[in-house]
């Protein structure tokens, strides 16, 4: 007789006492309390149907008790309340499960916040207050007074783990989420070392020659050094210290002058790797007096285009010996901070071979690789046809107070069509892509942060490092094609400096966008971190300190 799994526990209680009866009868009456044993693959059927009940029941339990949503879905039974928990091994039922049938689109999902300020400004600890100000991690008085004039009043949580470590003059990797405050974390403990140990009479001697920064931050676009190093002026101005750019895109005689723009001998450069490998070939620059080098923006950095420059860069500074050792931090060793918010795959082999890696110090904040948690995202199932008037709809339906927004595309091909409908529909926007020219790309960012125009459609150039405390919408127009890639780009709202968290949108189209949002979806609903980051920061090359 076959059963149904439905079937079985009605039918049990009609075969039990069949098999008692008939077994009696074989052997005669049997004494009170005998043992009927129940088949173990009969047992199991069971147990699964009275879990498939209380899942029910819970699910049934779930609907029916309020509550703020951590998940919601346009199906509400798979929506996931805020208070409900997914095991580590459990594998919970998701909205974008069936996401590659072509029946899905139109379908959607959306992450709601969780807190309202960003993990960055969060205390450590609730019996800790705030943690130390600046002024009590012992920084240069004038380095107060240049945190006065940027209006920056206490230290994030990145800033409060890594001023102490790299103020004893230790190498690190500083990792740390997007818009936590990373610029002013490296910034002001090397500066605060410059100050300790001031230039000799016999420094000025070297103007005449090659320019001989003492600090040099590497980043991996003109418009981040720009932001960069406004930055630093403003810390570097109540000290007396001097700040240059260094940036590619013209002829050599640019570079030269450049470097020997008044006033002479600037103890801080910020260049881009192509700019900084010219001036070092044609020796309008030497590395021999460095004291402390910053790659900001280590995954650009290590991309194929920006690889064979910073090798070349790093060929030329003196790191042999690698950070301070037993003697002390008055060896004249230079010191190597790496920042970011992801890091490439090969990063400590790329590094060891100048410097002894062994020695770095690794700094992390415990919401990296985690989906901001104050910060609305909303994932739309979409063909391709239709993320177009899709956008177009957002963008006239949004008022022009709602702050600016970032509209983000694979390819530079993809931003200049973008931009020619745009134009059709009077819509008014920039754009900015890796193959405009110098001249076409100057301006255009600074233009968009001062809010002369407030829709900028562009690539990732966009997505790593520069400050978009305006902007309060980021649209993913192409679903980007890492997850490193859909946290830098989420990483421009809900900034330290920004006035609301904002929100993301993201067009999911192809099939391949699909199992990246699963991925997206599963850590959500687990409340964990993005899969496949810490194998890029925890080599063993690159040990704790």
């Amino acid at each position: 007789m076959a059963l149904g799994r439905g079937g079985v526990a009605a039918a049990l209680p009609l075969l039990l006492p069949r098999r008692l009866t008939a077994t009696r009868a074989a052997a005669g009456a049997q004494p009170p309390g005998s043992v009927v044993r129940v088949p173990w693959a009969l047992r199991l059927r069971l147990q699964r149907g009275a879990q498939r009940r209380r899942r029910g029941q819970g699910e049934a339990a779930a609907a029916a008790r309020p509550g703020k949503l951590l998940l919601r879905s346009r199906r509400p039974e798979l929506s996931q309340p805020r208070w409900q928990t997914v095991g580590r091994w459990e594998r919970p039922q998701l909205v974008s499960a069936g996401w590659k049938h072509r029946k899905a689109c139109g379908d959607y999902f959306q992450l709601e916040p969780s807190q309202e300020a960003a993990p960055a400004l969060q205390a450590p600890s609730p019996d800790a207050g705030q943690g130390p100000s600046f002024a009590e991690m012992g920084l240069q008085p004038a380095l107060l007074a240049g945190l006065e004039d940027l209006s920056v009043d206490r230290p994030t949580a990145v800033q409060r783990l890594a001023i102490p470590a790299l103020c004893r003059g230790r190498s690190a990797l500083c990792a740390a989420e997007t818009g936590s405050g990373k610029t002013l974390a490296y910034l002001l403990p090397l500066l605060d070392r410059l100050l300790s140990r001031p230039e000799g009479p016999a420094a000025a001697a070297g103007a005449a020659g090659p320019a001989s920064p003492r600090g040099l931050v590497v980043l991996p676009s003109r418009e981040l050094a720009a932001q960069v190093g406004a930055v630093a002026a403003a810390l570097c101005r109540p000290a007396g210290l001097q700040v240059r750019r260094l940036t590619g895109g013209g002829a050599a005689g640019g570079l030269r002058r450049q470097l020997r723009a008044p006033p002479p001998g600037a103890a801080v450069l910020l260049g881009t790797p192509g700019a900084l490998r010219e001036a070092l070939r044609r020796r309008f620059l030497g590395l021999g007096r460095l004291r402390w080098m910053v790659l900001d923006e280590a995954d650009a950095l290590m991309d194929d285009s920006f690889a064979g420059p910073l090798e070349e860069i790093l060929a030329h500074a003196p790191l042999a010996s690698g950070a301070p050792g037993p003697s002390g931090p008055g060896e004249a060793r230079t010191q190597v901070v790496v920042v970011g918010a992801t890091f490439p795959a090969g990063l400590s082999q790329t590094l060891g071979k100048f410097t002894d890696v062994g020695r770095f110090v690794t700094l992390t904040t415990r919401s990296l690789h985690r989906l901001p948690p104050h910060v609305q995202q909303k994932f739309v199932r979409l063909k391709g046809r239709d993320k177009l008037p899709e956008l177009l709809q957002l963008l006239k339906e949004r008022p022009a107070s709602h702050g600016a927004v970032l509209i983000f595309c694979n390819s530079a091909s993809t931003v200049n069509w973008l931009g020619y409908i745009l134009d059709d529909h009077k819509i008014k926007h920039l754009r900015l892509q890796g193959q405009m020219s110098a001249a076409a790309r100057a301006g255009i960012f600074a233009s968009f942060q001062k809010g002369d125009v407030s829709v900028l459609v562009c690539t990732d150039l966009a997505s790593r490092g520069l400050d978009t405390s305006s902007v309060q919408l980021v649209v993913n127009y192409d679903f980007p094609d890492t997850l490193q890639d859909y946290l830098h780009r989420v990483g421009r709202v809900g900034r330290v400096g920004s006035k609301v968290p904002g929100a993301v949108v993201s067009f999911v189209t192809h099939r391949w966008d699909v199992d990246l949002v699963r991925k997206i979806e599963t850590a959500a609903r687990k409340r964990t971190g993005l899969p496949g980051m810490d194998s890029s920061i925890n080599e063993p090359a690159l040990e704790r300190g």
